[in-house]
């Protein structure tokens, strides 16, 4: 989360950010300003509007941020009358004490400070609801958008930063991977809806032992880089949701055990992040580099009815995930880093692929900067992401507490976290099944998996 203090010094920038992300609903007037400028048929996304919006910051004075700025100077507030009153009603307390000694009559002080204890009754309840408004706001108020991202509501505007690989020429035309796998019947749609509805696939025989595979060999790289494996519950409480910032936003794209009042795991970034939450770190310690394989549950609640082919898209799925608890200075070389890490695995299965630096509007709740890398489908004819790279800064770390102590001494200060997926299973395997295909329906096996699967060629 963005801190209070943050919030009062920078708010122009906190709501400018809000814009550029497609977060703050304007008022009428300035929705006919749009109309006018742009005519009717204005792109509410583009940068050009999204711009111009972020001209009017400061006409815009009912905003979730300029609520959250009253709330926290009625907090303070109140805070310095409890502190007033506290002070008061102690001096009269005394002041009974001397009097009783003295045989003298007490009753109108012990009078006032029963008034007193009535104010600061009230008062407490006025602040204890006054600082639960002001975290429920809180909790809703999207990181910081970094400033070299491009400005656009909506992933179109991301840029292209460069492409790797060059996509295969086939002499026939290549089957999409449902088609490839389905037939060979190494690829079960139909099972795994009759046990748990669509969206859950069902692999065997040598795609199972391929994905099988693909882990082993991302896991080893990414620890031959210097990445720590670590293994994690895949069921975690609402704690830990809150700390990377699943929670509250995205509460119904997760799968709740209401029972137990666990959730199932979007990604491995969430319990990893949080293996040091409340905790402070030394310096010598950072940066703390992790590599995590676990089943991932999403409910993709609001995409029904989107890429529905296949396992593009799925309600579980594995992935390796890369997460760092990082030195704030070095974040941003820590990233390229990471976005580097994510890549080798494309490059080392030689499938061509490119990097993205994300539009504003297209950027996950808790993200200042994310890169996505998409590899190519020549079955499906388009590219399919399979990692996002992320800095989110110190914005978990605030959410879970998690900080360090520098050698030179001082407080505390709060880590910076990252995370990147090394890579998406699913995709991925499409990436492999439709790059790799021949003709007569037979897949060739990356040379780096040959080694985990004791083949060169799936039959």
């Amino acid at each position: 989360m963005l801190s209070i203090k943050f919030i009062r010094d920078n708010r122009d920038d906190v709501v400018a950010s809000m814009i550029k992300r497609k977060g703050i609903d304007f008022p009428e007037n300035i929705k006919n300003e749009i109309i006018e400028k742009f005519s009717k048929d204005y792109d509410s996304n583009s940068p050009e509007v999204l711009n111009f919006l972020i001209g009017k910051v400061s006409e815009l004075t009912e905003t979730p941020v300029d609520k959250i700025i009253k709330l926290d100077v009625r907090n303070r507030e109140i805070i310095a009358d409890l502190q007033t009153f506290q002070e008061k009603r102690n001096k009269l307390s005394k002041e009974i004490g001397i009097r009783k000694k003295a045989k003298e009559d007490c009753t109108a002080i012990i009078n006032e400070v029963k008034e007193f204890s009535g104010k600061l009754a009230a008062l407490e309840i006025e602040k204890n609801d006054c600082q639960k408004e002001l975290n429920e706001i809180l909790d809703w108020i999207p990181n910081i958008v970094n400033e070299s991202i491009p400005v656009g509501g909506s992933e179109e505007y991301g840029s292209v930063i460069k492409e790797v690989g060059e996509k295969k020429k086939f002499e026939f035309t290549p089957l999409p991977h449902w088609e490839l796998l389905e037939k060979k019947r190494l690829l079960h749609l139909g099972e795994g809806a009759k046990m748990s509805g669509s969206g859950f696939p069902v692999y065997s025989g040598e795609i199972a032992a391929l994905e099988r595979a693909l882990a082993s060999y991302m896991l080893d790289q990414h620890k031959a880089s210097g990445y720590d494996e670590i293994a994690v519950p895949f069921l975690v409480n609402s704690k830990t949701m809150y700390g990377t910032g699943q929670l509250p936003k995205l509460k119904e794209d997760m799968y709740y055990v209401e029972k137990d009042d666990l959730y199932l795991i979007p990604t491995a970034e969430v319990p990893v992040t949080n293996f040091y939450s409340r905790e402070i770190l030394d310096e010598e310690m950072l940066p703390k580099k992790f590599v995590a394989f676990s089943p991932c549950f999403r409910r993709e609640a609001g995409s029904y009815g989107k890429d529905t082919r296949g396992i593009f898209r799925v309600h579980q799925f594995n992935k390796v995930e890369l997460v760092k608890l990082v030195l704030p200075e070095n974040s941003w070389d820590e990233l390229e880093d990471l976005l580097s890490s994510a890549e080798k695995i494309l490059v080392d299965l030689e499938l061509p692929y490119r990097v993205l630096t994300l539009a504003s509007g297209d950027l996950s709740f808790a993200a200042s900067k994310c890169y996505d890398i998409e590899v190519w489908s020549p079955g499906m004819g388009n590219y399919l992401e399979v990692s996002s790279c992320s800095n989110f800064v110190d914005f978990q770390a605030r959410r879970s507490n998690i900080r360090f102590r520098r050698k030179s001494g001082g407080k505390p200060e709060f880590v910076h976290t990252l995370n990147g997926s090394a890579l998406a299973m699913p995709r991925t395997l499409i990436a492999i099944v439709e790059n790799y295909q021949r003709e007569d329906g037979t897949i060739i096996v990356p040379e780096v998996l040959r080694k985990y699967m004791n083949t060169d060629i799936i039959e």
